[in-house]
């Protein structure tokens, strides 16, 4: 008797751990692939020559040293928000209110610039400004932590409905501290005297941003992977019944590293007011709290990773910008070339974690 056996021809197998350069070399693949559809797509849609749409997004970035700069000061705010988030991520405590967290440190920084500008001297507007707004956003992540500890609460949906809640204060302080009146909104802070300014290095406005954000990926580096803390974030994520086991306080690691998320995070907003806007509205963060999700997770929760994926997304969204304004298309197009990139760099990490085997069907007698 003849048993007919078939064989799948296409197997997907999980790949064993691949050294870094071969995770890159995929997803260095993937990029290229996407220009390629998005040359077609950009011919096909619209006319223009996809080379020259390229040279746009490239010029986007590196055209003048004005927006050399730009990116730079992108890329230190973006990365900020990344790292604050990182470690909550790490926990497996899934922090998606980095953009509350980091509106709550702007508004703290921004209460100090006006409050105090007939008060204190510059210097001590600045150390208050500093001060405030790590407490601030420390707090934004507190909250959340507590209830998760004390009562087991959904930290995703408390997150998120935190991020509300901050937008809505500064909305309603913009409002409160309105320049001119009747304007609804706070305009520059303090223009004429500058109190509450973060000093500016040589001639380089953004340079002190870059510095100081540089040196927090390296600490976050550092605290993750050679830390006691960062030691016991990662058995708590990985099980919190093997880190009770051990003797690890899960309700103190949560509180205490949502204190460090918030905290970051509170710093990404003082820099955002005190060296770059010198104002406050509900959408100075700009929807980095959402994009360092997928910042974070892109680069595998390692910070220095981060930076090469911070600089992917902002790159590529400079890039969007100047098409729409080099060739007077919608800008909608310019997003929809990001998409279809970021498309296939999600999708490369599908090749990165499995492997596809081909099998010849065949025949198999008993």
């Amino acid at each position: 008797m003849n048993k007919k056996e078939r064989t799948p021809v296409v197997h997907i197998v999980k790949r064993g751990a691949l050294p870094w350069y071969g995770s890159w070399g995929i997803r260095g693949c993937a990029i290229l692939a996407a220009l390629i559809v998005c040359g077609i797509i950009t011919s096909v849609v619209t006319g223009e020559n996809p080379i020259q749409v390229y040279v746009a997004i490239f010029k986007g970035s590196f055209g003048t040293s004005r927006k050399f700069w730009v990116l730079l000061q992108n890329i230190a705010m973006l990365l900020c928000v990344s790292i604050a988030v990182t470690p909550a991520f790490k926990m497996r405590f899934w922090n998606i209110g980095g953009e509350g967290q980091a509106l709550a440190g702007a508004l703290a920084s921004a209460a100090c610039m006006i409050c105090l500008r007939n008060v204190l001297p510059n210097w001590a507007v600045i150390v208050c400004m500093v001060v405030s707004s790590i407490a601030a956003g420390a707090l934004w992540g507190f909250i959340p932590a507590f209830f998760k500890a004390r009562w087991n609460t959904n930290e995703t949906l408390f997150t998120l409905m935190m991020n509300y809640v901050a937008i809505q204060l500064v909305a309603y302080f913009s409002v409160v501290w309105e320049s001119p009146k009747g304007s609804g909104n706070i305009g520059i802070i303090n223009q004429n005297t500058m109190i509450g300014w973060l000093p500016q290095i040589g001639r380089y406005k953004y340079l002190l941003n870059v510095i100081i954000v540089a040196l927090l990926t390296v600490g976050m580096y550092i605290y993750l992977n050679y830390s006691k803390h960062g030691y016991e974030l990662s058995v708590v994520g990985e099980s919190e019944r093997t880190a009770r086991y051990v003797g690890i306080k899960v309700e103190k690691v949560i509180i205490r590293t949502m204190l460090l998320s918030g905290a970051i995070c509170g710093i990404a907003g003082m820099l955002l007011v005190g060296g770059t806007s010198h104002t406050l509205t509900s959408s100075i963060v700009d929807n980095r709290g959402f994009t360092a999700v997928m910042v974070a997770w892109l680069a595998k929760f390692n910070p220095i990773w981060m930076i090469f994926t911070s600089f992917l997304l902002v790159f590529l969204g400079r890039g969007a910008g100047e098409i729409a304004t080099n060739f007077s298309l919608n800008q909608s197009f310019g997003d929809i070339l990001t998409g279809i990139i970021l498309f296939f760099i999600i999708g490369s990490e599908f090749f990165i974690n499995y492997k596809i085997s081909f099998h010849h069907s065949g025949k198999k007698e008993d």
